[in-house]
């Protein structure tokens, strides 16, 4: 089922012995555009501090009452990597992450943080629909994940100019791919906000905060309406 970002804030993240905190915020893959972590920030119990926690640690059952229930303990929480979430994350950190927890890494590699021997795990299945054109300015050594708050706000620019900004994100809740951006419109189309599929995409500017769609402003303007309620998940 699809779900719009901003209704999953801030959902409760309850491990298997205790509450750990709340989401905040999540992190993309900004050549996949798929979710990699939720941003929790835990409770008193954490001195509040922020965690990254992957989607794949996210029981598989019907979400309820704005609550995920993770295959995690406290424990596993508190002794996990303390990674800052207000700079970037390098892949020697989620390498780290990853090895600490024991999940299969979704970049390709076979081998976990503590240098032992895991189950390989294939490159991602990408869907080309939802790549966007390179960043040529970008080095192999630049951080690939984006916030979702942070791009939220984006310029956007049809092929004939500009014409609002990203609202919100809709993602598929079984695979967390991001499906589609949200725009709004505000003084082009009276303000209405409608959704943008990302194979719409054409490139963006990280540097500028612009987004750039291959569309038209008329195209735009007959895109679907974003009703929030179709996408926020029953509390």
């Amino acid at each position: 089922m699809e779900r719009n970002i901003k209704s999953l804030i801030p959902y409760s993240i309850g491990a298997t012995d205790g509450m750990i905190g709340e989401v905040e915020e999540f992190y993309f893959d900004d050549e996949t555009w798929k979710i990699r972590y939720l941003i929790v920030k835990t409770g008193d119990w954490l001195a509040e501090r922020k965690v990254l926690i992957s989607p794949d640690a996210i029981v598989k059952q019907p979400w309820k009452e704005g609550f995920f229930p993770v295959s995690l303990t406290k424990e596993q929480v508190r002794n996990s990597p303390d990674i800052d979430t207000e700079k970037p994350v390098s892949r020697l950190q989620e390498t780290a992450l990853y090895g600490h927890y024991q999940w299969e890494s979704y970049w390709g590699s076979g081998f976990y943080g503590g240098g032992s021997l895991g189950v390989s795990m294939p490159f991602p299945s990408i869907d080309r629909d939802v790549l966007i054109e390179p960043d040529k300015d970008k080095t192999p050594d630049d951080n690939h994940l984006r916030s979702t708050e942070r791009v939220t706000g984006y310029h956007i620019h049809a092929t004939d100019g500009e014409v609002g900004h990203v609202n919100d994100f809709i993602i598929d809740d079984q695979t967390w791919q991001i499906k589609a951006i949200v725009v709004d419109t505000h003084n082009w189309f009276g303000g209405k906000k409608v959704v943008i599929p990302i194979a719409h995409v054409g490139k963006i500017e990280w540097n500028d905060n612009l987004v750039f769609l291959a569309i038209s402003k008329a195209a735009i303007d007959q895109s679907q309406l974003f009703e929030e309620d179709k996408y926020a998940h029953e509390k």
